[in-house]
């Protein structure tokens, strides 16, 4: 399609929803109040010198997948979810390999290629034999059937459908074993990339993973660049991020004497009005354990400045329920202030020393480790070509036609 095509109204169209929306003025103080959550809460970052001076673990999980068609029908699809974890900044084994840089732990599966319908519900099926999986299965104490939001049947009806469900099956399921590992430990941070909520697991299974954290100490918590969140409050952090640097900075009494590092942050929960218009319908506004989606509570945090890049620098965080409501299930639904306090000034301990000022390191790091790249994908396609060449039970140009992208030749 020519982009050319396209036409002028269509263009302006998009341009002015993104303005209006970016645009709006909600009602949210830029004068913080301790007793409003939904008000920014104010604290200086954590001084660079002590952000490794902790015995907290903190684990980040990050997964991927990918797909690709080629001629003949032949498609290579595959997944895959990992962790890593860091303490007093440094970054500990989580595997037996004998590789110095790999210290990470990550599962993927063996059945990767799709030469027919059939082999969707392999992959399907090979994913609830995955290790983790029948752990956090067992855990929950109920059939798939009842745990999953929709059958294997619907499932399986597309490849990326199948494998968005397999990533995200498998980072839940890493979630639980990290809960469950002799070296996790009250204090402890899992950061998971993306939200609290599921398209694929019904809320009563991840409210019971929350609170099973929650009891044992162990917070939960997902971060996020990337939310229909951040576009509706754009005009809000503008106007919180000019408070903080032009009026407020210049007064403010830093425990920290380098100018360089004298930085301010915040934090608040995002308000009802904010979630419903950036999410349709009500999953995502109610903050209840049953009737929404989920196991998490949205806020809007400021974990380090670099000018310039103002809105670039917020986060959307979704917090376990019961860490932020620890009342929630006798209709309390008051916040817990002490642990929101500690839990974004413990993240700071995160945002200072990477490339990506303001978003924890550790979920770069999982990310990284486990991406899914073309490079790999085209190792996948090399490998088996070696096997079939070996075999030689195929002419050559046979061998080559099957992983031949029939786009390449227009």
């Amino acid at each position: 399609m020519n982009p050319k095509s396209i036409p002028d109204e269509a263009i302006l169209q998009v341009a002015s929803q993104i303005n209006q929306r970016s645009n709006k003025a909600y009602p949210i103080p830029i004068v913080g109040h301790a007793e409003n959550p939904e008000t920014p809460q104010i604290f200086e970052i954590l001084p660079f010198d002590q952000i490794d001076n902790t015995d907290v673990t903190f684990f980040a999980i990050d997964g991927s997948y990918n797909s690709q068609e080629f001629y003949n029908g032949l498609c290579v699809a595959m997944y895959t979810a990992g962790y890593v974890a860091y303490r007093g900044g440094v970054q500990l084994r989580l595997n037996d390999l004998d590789d110095p840089i790999i210290l990470g732990k990550s599962y993927a599966p063996s059945k990767m290629l799709i030469t027919h319908e059939s082999h969707k519900a392999e992959i399907y099926d090979e994913l609830l034999t995955l290790e983790p999986v029948k752990a956090f299965l067992t855990f929950l104490e109920s059939p798939v059937e009842s745990i999953f939001a929709y059958n294997r049947d619907t499932i399986c009806s597309s490849t990326s459908t199948l494998l968005g469900f397999a990533q995200e099956i498998l980072e839940w399921s890493l979630v639980h074993e990290i809960g469950v590992s002799a070296i996790t430990k009250s204090g402890d941070f899992i950061l998971r990339d993306g939200t609290l909520r599921s398209l694929h697991i019904k809320q009563q299974y991840l409210v019971k993973l929350g609170h099973f954290l929650h009891d044992k100490g162990i917070r939960l918590l997902a971060v996020t660049k990337n939310s229909p969140i951040k576009l509706e409050l754009a005009y809000t952090f503008k106007q919180i991020d000019s408070y903080l640097q032009d009026k407020l900075k210049p007064n403010y009494t830093f425990k920290t004497t380098d100018p360089a590092r004298q930085k301010l942050c915040c934090w608040f929960e995002v308000p009802d009005a904010v979630l419903a218009a950036a999410y349709s319908g009500k999953l995502y506004v109610r903050k209840e354990t049953t009737g929404g989606r989920g196991c998490g509570l949205f806020f809007a945090a400021r974990l380090d400045y670099v000018e310039k890049l103002q809105n670039y620098d917020w986060l959307v965080v979704d917090v376990n329920l019961y860490d932020a409501i620890p009342g929630i299930d006798k209709k309390n639904l008051t916040r817990d202030a002490q642990t929101l306090v500690a839990l974004f000034l413990n993240l700071t301990r995160l945002t200072q020393e990477h490339y990506i000022l303001g978003y924890p390191y550790p979920l770069v790091e999982a990310h990284n480790f486990v991406s899914i790249k073309k490079e790999f994908k085209d190792e996948v396609v090399k490998r088996v070509k070696f096997a079939l060449y070996h075999e030689q039970q195929m002419d050559n140009v046979d061998i080559e036609n099957l992983f031949l992208d029939i786009h390449d030749r227009f």
